[in-house]
């Protein structure tokens, strides 16, 4: 390409990352490598490399567990609590202890990507060329959020249902979930035996609308964080990482992994969660 240079990195983005780096961000994920014909790219590897961080630094922060905390432990023992106050009642006691790890795991995970993102060299470190404008034009970037690409969300999505149907089945059972869905709610002491006989296909239709919902959530679920993150990445890069851009994507990094947790623990509990007094 006449007046340009295909250049590895520019020496300007390690200070200044998001100055010379390409105006928006590509909707599919760049390719780095392949391993045995199967692509790796560059948001696979940032997955994997915040994952380790993440496990890397709860284990350093918490070390082994003692009476009187420390301050790291402190933290993470803050956020424990914090998750469990606000998901429990929600999940109900029943299901709560098999779905704790998953709630956790969701927000510490989707949250620490989600704000990888915001780190200086995302998007602006990686292959391209500097143009006749001086300027340097990422067109491969090496680092890009999982969470800004949607096979990522999609595969959290799906781990997030299938994890769901475990332990509605574990603690309620396939009879529970199928009289849930398709049965019949009315009292027929209150509302009499030909009512009650009468309702039957409108809460099978409901029920049928019910499984159509629950089949089109992992597609919810992985749009609404795909949409947040992908869109916050572009506003960013767009605006030259705009102080309070940066700060409202801080703030929707944060409360994304809490809707979806929020969700996660609302399907449990609308099966599992029938207060303690109630037997199915």
């Amino acid at each position: 390409m006449a007046g340009k240079k295909t250049l590895l990195l520019s020496s300007a983005a390690l200070l200044l990352p998001v100055a010379n780096a390409s105006a928006a961000v590509s909707p599919a994920a760049d390719e780095l490598f392949s391993v045995f014909g199967l692509p790796v790219t560059n948001s696979m590897v940032t997955s994997w490399v915040i994952s380790i961080l993440l496990i890397v630094g709860i284990r350093m922060m918490v070390g082994r567990p003692q009476l009187v905390p420390s301050k790291g432990q402190a933290i993470i023992e803050g956020f424990l609590v914090f998750v469990r106050d606000m998901t429990g009642p929600i999940v109900g006691k029943k299901a709560f202890n098999a779905a704790l790890p998953f709630i956790l795991a969701f927000f510490f995970y989707i949250l620490i990507q989600n704000w990888s993102g915001l780190i200086p060299g995302v998007g602006s470190l990686g292959m391209g060329y500097t143009g006749e404008d001086g300027h340097f034009h990422v067109t491969q970037p090496w680092i890009r959020p999982a969470n800004a690409d949607w096979n990522g969300t999609i595969a959290l999505a799906l781990v997030a249902m299938a994890s769901w149907l475990v332990i509605v089945l574990k603690y309620d059972g396939p009879a529970v979930l199928i009289k849930d869905l398709f049965g019949n709610k009315a009292d027929k002491k209150e509302v009499g035996a030909g009512m009650w006989m009468a309702l039957w296909p409108v809460f099978l239709m409901v029920g049928v609308i019910e499984v159509i919902s629950i089949c089109i959530r992992p597609f919810t679920l992985s749009v609404r964080l795909f949409g947040n993150i992908f869109g916050g990445e572009n506003l960013l890069h767009q605006t030259n990482f705009f102080p309070i851009f940066y700060f409202l994507e801080l703030m929707v990094g944060f409360v994304q992994p809490l809707v979806f947790i929020l969700l996660f623990s609302v399907y449990i509990g609308l099966i599992c969660n029938h207060g303690d007094d109630e037997h199915h």
